[in-house]
């Protein structure tokens, strides 16, 4: 198997033939990236979450990049796509062996996008409409238990191997799997899952949905006994070498951390004073983080879940229609997102996920409730211009539209966050630019929004690599940014609630470097434009930025290496 080629004409192929043929190999090899794809719909196996399997998909990456050092020495990359999509190929799997090299898989327990997370989230992007859809959801739901195994004995070799998650992140992941074994009905989080299920197929799925979350128990208990002892003295911070690592995987950059660092201070002493005026419009006199309490408890809110989601939904038609035309041309798919609200025991933060690559499943955002039945508004509308419109949904449906004229891995698999982050912080800042965010409440929560963005590369590389708290600091300058003093600091100026900055902490000690993408990842998307700006008006043209927004958007996957060079040239 090692020396088979993935493409089915043995040689002699492109470099976008070789990363689509990659993307379709690593989707029979993945199950659960299949679904996230819109792949392979009757497929009701689940990813092998053991060592063995993690080792297999590093085996199909060793063996793409062996196919595109042939292709590329035979000349296949014969024009600027090829050469683009060669080097994104090259630069994301080389990226994902040394996390895989280094021992990664080892350490996945955390509050976001573990395994575990993504074995359960899983089901929330099926198909619902049929019984036999649903009768596909319960041969993979009977899986789980065997998942649920494979990924424990992962977690036991790292045991063994001295390759441990913190602290935090058990005793975080430990409290969302309590709740996600609680429910109204036998089965947990599953069984109210299949609750929804057509009658006839209900009876047939109850018994499952009782079997995968008694697995999840005793994966708990294992947790709780075994794996959280064993690392009470694993650090939570990953080092400057490790964190480096995981910077070229969620960048596709080697960033110089120490001008991110002092570049990101600069960036809060400026917001700082914005965010200083914005309060004294929403609550005269006060501070912002005392106008921001006020807006949290007294301020404009939407009541019970269900009214929040339609809200969302609201804001998110109402920017389609009004930027439709006018700052993008966007193709018929693209005009259908959905507003969700997120599964009980999810992390803090919402989210978004893409279309399938049919469009069959549109574009989503996700609400976490955490049990709320009030929704202040002042920051949701930010919030939703991120995750929505004009923010990911706008950039990952566009990439899925060009998946043809591009090639499929540019736009699914090749993803950078950075890239991605970086386009919604942007998106974010282009609504404010537009004047869609003049309500002083509604402002206020997007400087708070970039606010949290600048704190987050402060805290994340400050903790990681070991930084100390420079002697400009309005909070112990000259001082070890160490978590504990890291999350009061982001708690003084960072107005959202205790609940949310507790688990943005353990995320982001979690997951090293994923932070600061979207600050610097915005950075980047605003030199791009710049740039491209100065170059139309030095060539005596006007600069159009629905249609620069457009080729932006067309373009697929880049690292921050690459993006603003190619940005300023669109």
């Amino acid at each position: 198997m090692a020396h088979e080629s993935i493409t089915s004409d043995g040689g002699g192929t492109t470099p976008r033939r070789i990363a689509d043929a990659y993307v379709h190999a690593l989707a029979e090899l993945d199950p659960l990236t299949a679904v996230y794809l819109g792949l392979n719909p009757e497929d009701d196996r689940i990813t092998d979450l053991s060592a063995a399997g993690y080792d297999a998909a590093a085996d199909l990456a060793r063996r793409t990049l062996a196919e595109l050092d042939a292709a590329e020495a035979a000349g296949a990359a014969t024009d600027e796509a090829e050469r683009r999509c060669a080097r994104l190929l090259r630069e994301r799997l080389t990226a994902e062996l040394a996390v895989h090299d280094a021992g990664e898989n080892f350490r996945a327990v955390r509050n976001l996008g573990s395994p575990v997370h993504n074995l359960r989230d899983v089901f929330t992007l099926m198909p619902t409409a049929t019984e036999d859809d649903w009768r596909l959801i319960g041969r993979r739901m009977a899986r789980v238990p065997v998942a649920v195994g494979q990924y424990r004995s992962l977690l036991a070799e790292g045991v063994e191997r001295g390759l441990l998650s913190g602290p935090r992140q058990v005793a975080t992941v430990l409290d969302q799997m309590a709740e996600w074994l609680e429910g109204e009905v036998p089965g947990g989080w599953f069984g109210g899952f299949v609750a929804d299920a057509p009658e006839p197929v209900r009876a047939e799925l109850a018994p499952v949905a009782v079997a995968a979350t008694d697995a999840l128990a005793e994966l708990r208990t294992w947790l709780g006994e075994v794996y959280a002892p064993a690392a009470a003295d694993a650090p939570d911070t990953a080092g400057r070498e490790r964190y480096a690592r995981w910077v070229r995987y969620w960048t596709g950059a080697d960033l110089d951390l120490d001008e991110a660092y002092r570049w990101a201070w600069e960036q809060f002493h400026d917001l700082d004073a914005q965010m200083r005026a914005e309060a004294e419009k929403v609550l005269p006199g006060s501070t912002p983080m005392q106008a921001m309490k006020w807006l949290e408890t007294d301020g404009p809110a939407i009541k019970g879940e269900e009214a929040a989601r339609e809200y969302l939904q609201g804001l998110m038609d109402q920017a389609i229609r009004d930027l439709q035309g006018v700052h993008f041309d966007l193709a018929d798919p693209l005009l259908k997102v959905e507003s969700r609200i997120a599964p009980a025991g999810s992390a803090a933060a919402p989210y978004y996920t893409g279309p399938s690559l049919d469009f069959s499943r549109p574009g989503r955002t996700w609400l976490p409730t955490l049990g709320r039945e009030s929704f202040p508004v002042w920051d949701l509308v930010s919030t939703w211009y991120h995750e929505g419109v004009p923010g990911h949904h706008l950039q990952l449906a566009q990439w899925t539209y060009m998946a043809e004229q591009l090639c499929t891995y540019q736009v699914t698999l090749g993803g950078v966050s950075a890239n991605l982050e970086g386009w919604a912080l942007y998106a974010e800042r282009l609504m404010d630019e537009l004047g869609y965010l003049t309500d002083p409440g509604h402002r206020l929560g997007y400087l708070n929004a970039q606010m949290m963005r600048a704190l987050r590369v402060i805290v994340d590389i400050g903790m990681h690599v070991g930084l100390d708290f420079p002697a400009d600091s309005p909070y112990k300058p000259g001082e070890a940014v160490l978590p504990d003093d890291a999350r009061e600091f982001f708690g003084r100026y960072c107005g959202l609630a205790a609940e949310f900055l507790d688990s943005e902490l353990v995320r982001y000690l979690g997951m090293p470097g994923q932070a600061i993408g979207y600050k610097l990842g915005e950075r980047a998307w605003l030199r791009g434009r710049a740039a491209a700006q100065e170059a139309a008006e030095a060539r005596g043209e006007t600069f159009d930025l629905k249609a620069w927004h457009m080729a932006a958007l067309s373009q697929g996957s880049l690292g921050l290496d690459d993006l603003v060079a190619e940005l300023a040239a669109l």
